[in-house]
């Protein structure tokens, strides 16, 4: 059986999976049906979740000097305080998901991925052992595996006889990047707006260019691939703005819809879905990026162990178990979203007795987590206790002089313990090569005296207590499988 991965799709989502996978040792390639990396993009911000997994792996270093910080977060435009988290988490950061795709491309590179542009999937062969896939060219290329990131559309998913249910609103949106002088009256418009016609909003790209977006609800949705004009963004954003959208051309125009569709399975045999492909809802504070980039972060460690052998029993399994869960569970507050977004006048009085809940810690921090994707706990096929880390991700803390993040960037497993000379490290060291292990002294941000972390850096097992196996042998088999010696 080939031991070679292929990824359709080099999205941001796609191009992460490369990432995990390189990291793991694995051989991938990534086919993208595209003839060159995208150059514009509609995303332009990433939220909490997205921004911590990127620096997990390294790759924010790279991305800094290209953004900037941006510490807001809203519910159905309901602003909400990301400062008053009793936690300590990263901030949504400004920045065109086009260059993430760019400096994720070089990153994989960097791991021995093969990324190929030009090279769209128009046939899959699926048998016990392997898939062939051929591009529109006539190429063909085998692998254990085929994970489809390619987007709403996927091709993956419909040669797998993926069932995608779902509905899709009435609705239009449009956005484009628009040339402006100084002192352009759209500047006075910055920011996002709603009203009972729909959203708009206008945001810079550069100091000439504005990006504007207008998205009408109740208005019949066109598809993606239809050529929209200037003169349609214009008429759409004056409706809903009352403002006058001067001049006759935009750099870049494209066209936003509002399905919402969940992919029936993540796997079908040796084919697998992850982001957009496995799940889409109506763009709302960065869900679908952070959904679709723990997908790929979720597999990535997975799939590597398993191309190479060294994965346990069912450890493949655990991905569907874990991820579809969660893209449910994105759907569902998106669709809340919108029901608090239209029709605007009927749903006022419930957003105000809404914005005067999110007055109170705890329910701001409930929403916070939400739309951040920072909210997420996974519940595990073994014993392990209730400590309340369990199945989440660590703050971010400092282990130490290092940051967590820079603990997890090797892509292994993570055992730290908080008070030397228990023996449990000594355990540990029959997973060398697997997991790597780090004494450091307490810290108040931490309830724990040992953590067991897996390569996604989620806890895999806790304790309070400073001796005792407590189930760290049961954890490590069921991530890391059968130690290299007793």
């Amino acid at each position: 059986m080939s031991e070679r991965v292929i990824v359709a799709g080099a999205g941001p989502v796609g191009l992460m999976l490369a990432v995990e996978l390189g990291l793991a040792g694995a051989d991938a390639v990534v086919l993208e049906s595209r003839d060159r990396p995208n150059e514009r993009s509609r995303g332009m911000v990433i939220n909490a979740a997205v921004v911590e997994l990127l620096d997990q792996r390294g790759v924010m270093d790279r991305l800094r000097p290209h953004g900037l910080e941006f510490p807001r977060a809203h519910f159905a435009q309901l602003w909400l305080g990301p400062e008053r988290l009793r936690e300590k988490h990263a901030y949504a950061f400004a920045i065109p998901h086009s260059r993430i795709e760019a400096e994720l491309a070089a990153r994989a590179r960097d791991l021995g991925v093969d990324v190929r542009y030009d090279a769209e999937i128009v046939a899959l062969d699926q048998g016990a052992n392997g898939v062939t896939v051929k591009t529109r060219s006539g190429e063909s290329f085998e692998g254990a595996y085929l994970v489809g990131c390619d987007g709403t559309d996927s091709t993956v998913r419909g040669l797998a006889g993926i069932g995608f249910p779902g509905d899709e609103l009435p609705f239009r949106g449009i956005l484009g990047d628009v040339p402006v002088e100084p002192g352009d009256p759209l500047f006075t418009l910055l920011g996002a707006h709603e009203n009972d016609g729909g959203l708009f909003a206008v945001g810079p790209v550069d100091p000439h260019t504005l990006r504007v977006m207008a998205g009408e609800f109740g208005v019949e949705a066109v598809p993606n691939d239809t050529p929209v004009t200037y003169d349609e963004l214009r008429e759409s954003f004056e409706r809903l703005s009352g403002a006058k959208l001067t001049g006759g051309e935009a750099r870049w125009l494209s066209r936003w819809n509002a399905p919402t569709r969940h992919a029936e399975r993540y796997r079908s045999g040796r084919v697998l879905l992850a982001g957009d492909a496995a799940h889409v809802h109506f763009p709302l504070g960065g869900q679908a990026l952070s959904t679709g980039i723990e997908d790929a972060v979720n597999l990535g460690w997975k799939l590597g162990a398993d191309v190479l052998g060294r994965a346990p029993d069912g450890l493949l399994d655990t991905y569907h178990d874990e991820r579809h869960p969660v893209g449910a569970r994105a759907c569902l507050t998106t669709r809340a979203q919108v029901a608090l977004l239209h029709p605007l006048s009927a749903v006022s009085p419930l957003r105000q007795v809404l914005a005067e809940l999110i007055a109170y810690d705890d329910v701001n921090e409930h929403f916070v987590k939400m739309v951040g994707g920072l909210d997420i706990r996974y519940d595990y096929p073994y014993e392990a206790g209730d400590h309340p880390l369990l199945g989440r991700r660590l703050p971010q803390v400092t282990v130490g002089e290092e940051p967590i993040a820079r603990l997890l960037e090797p892509g292994r497993g993570l055992f730290l313990e908080f008070a030397a000379g228990s023996g449990r490290t000594d355990e540990v060291a029959a997973w060398t090569g697997r997991v790597d292990t780090v004494t450091a002294p307490a810290t108040p941000e931490i309830d724990a005296a040992a953590l067991l972390l897996r390569p996604d850096g989620r806890v895999a097992w806790a304790t309070r207590a400073s001796s005792g196996a407590d189930g760290l042998a049961t954890a490590l088999r069921t991530w890391f499988g059968e130690p290299t010696r007793n």
